[in-house]
């Protein structure tokens, strides 16, 4: 019996659901400030018009899928006026992605 061999590199846990609220206007007006969204870590395909939850300078954002090339994705807010997003900080690499907002439905 041979037993798994260990990288020494432990992988970081996948949450399947994560619930957030909304802060800001950045998203408005599909997700308004203070709104309840779910998200799912699970079958993450970043395509234009989603909305995803990255991880970017600390913080956790929300924005939507703008376009995809070559495994790097570049973000923009609902409320241009108000985001925050690929713009100003360029593109987002993949790995960064953490989840796809499932609820509610928000429209591409």
């Amino acid at each position: 019996m041979t037993l798994p061999t260990f990288s020494g590199k432990p992988k970081k846990p996948k949450k399947l659901l994560m619930i957030r609220r909304i802060v800001g206007d950045s998203m408005s007006p599909a997700l308004a400030s203070g709104q309840i969204i779910i998200a799912s870590s699970l079958f993450i395909n970043p395509r234009p018009g989603q909305v995803l939850i990255f991880y970017h300078d600390g913080k956790e954002k929300i924005k939507r899928v703008e376009s995809v090339m070559d495994n790097r994705i570049f973000f923009i807010g609902d409320n241009p006026d108000c985001s925050t997003d690929s713009r100003y900080f360029g593109w987002v690499d993949n790995e960064h992605v953490l989840a796809k907002v499932i609820w509610p439905k928000v429209h591409t």
